[in-house]
């Protein structure tokens, strides 16, 4: 996981850093550290939030491993699955 804000101050020098890591696939989803939530790069809900609760993955398999669920937007069939399976657990 990488945070945003650990990635340097809002610079040019820093967009570019980021677009680096994403051009050579080492991030390819981003998530929201104080809600545990992941999604694709390209989602609205994504872009919309502060820089210092933005992290980024790899990978999905990092990104639950880490406790992030997916996003109900930009990832929805993968979010109708982990809310399916959060049922299942929480029945008595």
């Amino acid at each position: 996981m990488i945070k945003h804000a650990e990635l340097g101050p809002a610079s040019m020098g820093t967009s570019r850093k980021l677009k680096r890591l994403i051009d050579d696939q080492l991030i390819r989803y981003g998530g929201n550290a104080r809600l545990n939530i992941y999604g694709t790069l390209q989602c609205a809900s994504g872009k919309r939030m502060k820089v210092s609760n933005r992290v980024f993955f790899s990978s999905e398999q990092e990104a639950v491993a880490q406790g992030f669920r997916p996003c109900g937007h930009c990832m929805r069939e993968a979010y109708l699955r982990w809310k399916a399976n959060q049922e299942i657990i929480s029945k008595p």
